[in-house]
């Protein structure tokens, strides 16, 4: 077969959920299925590491698809000429984006929906774009993977696909996370903390991530537990909106905040073994790799139980209402003042992490693939 792929959000040291997403499926497909050939199409140089075997030929389309003027342009001349040219067996694309101009059969990769439910969290022209688009790449589409239970329901209702079209292709974790030494923990703790324990959020600062709420809670945990404790807070501010800031700055122990920036997966592993635990606890989510991550470290998590959240953590987190800032206050005080129930939360992560793995991510997309064409 010839499969063309939208590999656009490969880039180097700037992968996200979904440009994980496509780098640990796609390393395994193109190396599993030599037999294939597969055309990646970038909208910048690519790196090198991301031509990952000798069936993988990269092509470069202009231009830089990163406005929804440049989405348009992008999908709907750049890629459709390459596919109605080309003539492929499959467009295959993991962040979900089609050619509604391309004669051929596409299979998107919608990893949620949150622009339906949460509009205001994006921008206004992202916003237009997404709410005229994604309804017509669904219809459009040959086939849907999507990455739980949760988002696959939310797609065929938002949507009224046919649940038959839509495959259930759950994220994996990267094998690098691993738990820490005492030593490193130790070490890593002097760097970020003070010496300090702490809670830990991993991700960009979005809105839908929950940062203004985990701050207040983070807040009373802190006038109620009379502790040390610090929040460390993990990713870049790409949406530092004004509800964010007012309740950062409103804070009585914002000195105890601490922001790191973005970390590259060896520091993130260190940081993250180190942690309380993981404070992971969004509105709204597709699926929540950092809780597959925390799982991995062997750290307790606090996380949402509403979305895909539930799903995926199973019995071996600690749920908490997102809504409710006095719910995840507790849940901060009950992992804090309970050595037990860290243990306990380590060792359920332990187990129900056996079921995710890229591996398992990879075949599940190919079998998606094979219904596609």
């Amino acid at each position: 077969m010839k499969i063309v792929v939208n590999t656009r959000l490969l880039l180097k040291n700037k992968l996200e959920g979904i440009g994980w997403f496509s780098y640990e499926t796609l390393k395994r497909i193109t190396a599993n299925h030599p037999e294939h050939h597969f055309i990646f199409l970038f909208d910048r140089e690519p790196d090198e590491e991301f031509i990952f075997s000798d069936n993988v030929t990269p092509l470069i389309l202009s231009p830089q698809a990163r406005h929804p003027i440049l989405f348009y342009l992008w999908f709907e001349f750049s890629v459709a000429g390459i596919l109605n040219k080309m003539k492929p067996d499959l467009f295959l694309s993991p962040d979900g984006y089609l050619s509604l101009s391309a004669n051929c059969k596409q299979l998107a990769v919608i990893h949620d929906l949150n622009f339906e439910h949460y509009p205001n969290d994006v921008s206004f022209t992202v916003r237009k774009y997404y709410k005229y688009f994604f309804p017509r790449f669904a219809r459009k589409a040959s086939r849907i993977a999507t990455v739980s239970e949760f988002s696959k329901n939310d797609i065929i209702k938002t949507y009224s696909i046919d649940p038959s079209k839509i495959d259930v292709v759950y994220n994996g974790c990267n094998t690098n996370y691993a738990p820490v030494s005492d030593e490193i923990k130790k070490l890593t703790r002097n760097k970020y903390s003070g010496d300090k324990e702490y809670f830990l959020f991993v991700g960009a600062l979005h809105p839908r991530k929950n940062i203004a709420r985990l701050f207040q809670a983070f807040d009373k945990f802190r006038k109620s537990s009379v502790s040390d404790v610090k929040l460390l807070i993990v990713g870049a501010k790409y949406y530092w909106t004004k509800e964010i800031r007012a309740s950062y700055e409103n804070m009585q122990f914002k000195n105890d905040v601490v922001f790191t920036g973005r970390l590259n997966s060896e520091e993130l592993n260190k940081v993250l073994g180190s942690a309380l635990a993981l404070t992971y606890v969004p509105y709204f989510e597709g699926f929540g790799i950092p809780i597959l991550e925390a799982f991995n470290c062997h750290t307790p998590v606090i996380t949402s139980n509403v979305t895909s959240m539930p799903e995926v953590a199973g019995d071996a987190a600690l749920l908490v209402d997102p809504f409710s800032v006095d719910s995840i206050a507790d849940g901060l005080l009950q992992i804090y003042q309970q050595p037990e129930l860290r243990k306990t939360l380590i060792e359920k992560g332990i187990i129900r992490n056996r079921n995710f793995s890229w591996a398992k991510t990879a075949d599940a997309l190919w079998e998606s693939v094979l219904k596609a064409v």
